[in-house]
């Protein structure tokens, strides 16, 4: 069975610091929604308060249409995953993953056979004699994920559970969980800091930031139309290019580009433009120069200095040693809606140069 999550208004304080402001989110039946923020943000507090580690100062956890705010942790139908796992070293794997089982008064026989078939669904079918301190980090978070779905949860809650680990373990952890999660069809709320992780696993984002959602949605919808400077600066890259509005659109490089968004009421503004949406053209006469250049297998990342503003480009990889630095380039922009916000750039950039290259 899996459940409909709402947290309503929750609102939770500690002293001055306000970690949870009014948050509203709702997890659909059989959805995973990533929580994703910088330090701070209250991810962490929202998830323990689903789990009931936490109790919010105002507001309401509904699951299935019923108010738990109140109820115990112990009576929650959810398992939960920990950034750095929280395994019984004195257990085996297999201990481990049955120890909620055991707690219930399972029959032994049923414990064990249970804690093998989860052992072998996360992928580690031979450690179940194993001790904690003889498994690898990925194999600990597995061993953790494996004890959370034991009591067959209606809600998996994991609290940061991949960042203590190496990146290609982290990769491959991550698609894991997605496709258990798929597969089993269990509600998660999945908390991160890292946007690719978010991303790439999740079905909505939810961004946070000083306990208030910045907003909710798909990973494409968030990357490519974030909502504020804010969500844009978090997901991803951003160049900020001086601007200036002209109706429903903005003269930005040469160009004009539709408006995303809301428009600052100053007719100067920045522009929001990623990496990939800007093009580079070798050209003798380019009013921009290549500076750097880092690789990044599929693509390369080069910084190229246009008329005193610093751009970041993303090209592919094997156009880079066409563009190496030094290289003199022409720059225009990919044409899509752009977000725009208030003037932040100290100074700028040459008109001439920036109308040359469009």
């Amino acid at each position: 069975m899996t459940s409909r999550v709402e947290l309503r208004n929750l609102r939770r304080t500690f002293g001055s610091t306000v970690a949870l402001d009014d948050l509203d989110l709702t997890i659909e039946s059989g959805e995973l929604v990533a929580l994703l923020g910088p330090s701070g943000c209250g991810k962490t507090t929202a998830l323990r308060c689903v789990a009931g580690f936490e109790r919010p100062d105002s507001g309401a956890v509904i699951v299935n249409g019923e108010d738990i705010t109140k109820v115990p942790a112990n009576r929650r139908d959810a398992g939960m995953v920990f950034q750095s796992y929280s395994l019984f070293p004195h257990l085996s794997a297999r201990d481990n993953v049955s120890f909620g089982m055991r707690i219930r008064k399972v029959a032994a026989a049923k414990r064990h056979s249970r804690a093998e078939e989860l052992l072998e669904l996360v992928g580690l079918p031979s450690v179940g004699d194993r001790y904690p301190h003889q498994l690898s980090g990925g194999q600990q978070q597995r061993v953790a994920l494996a004890r959370a779905l034991a009591m067959e949860p209606s809600v998996l809650l994991l609290d940061e559970p991949l960042s203590a680990l190496d990146a290609k373990v982290r990769v491959s952890l991550r698609e894991e969980i997605r496709r258990l999660q798929i597969d089993l069809g269990v509600t998660t709320l999945f908390v991160t800091h890292d946007q690719e992780e978010a991303l790439s696993m999740a079905d909505r984002v939810a961004v946070l930031r000083g306990g208030r959602l910045e907003q909710v949605g798909t990973p494409d919808r968030i990357y490519e139309h974030p909502a504020t400077a804010f969500v844009a600066e978090f997901i991803g890259s951003m160049n900020h290019i001086p601007g200036v509005i002209d109706g429903d659109r903005v003269a930005v490089l040469g160009q004009f580009l539709p408006i995303d968004g809301e428009v600052p009421g100053d007719p100067e503004v920045d522009v929001l433009v990623r990496p990939e949406a800007i093009r580079l053209q070798a050209a003798t006469d380019g009013a921009g120069l290549v500076t750097r250049s880092s690789f990044r297998g599929a693509t390369a990342r080069l910084h190229v200095d246009l008329a005193g503003l610093e751009l970041q480009a993303d090209v592919p990889g094997h156009d880079a040693a066409v563009l190496a630095p030094g290289a003199r380039v022409a720059v225009s922009l990919v044409q899509r809606p752009a977000l725009v916000t208030e003037r932040t750039a100290s100074f700028q950039p040459d008109v001439r140069a920036a109308e040359s290259v469009g």
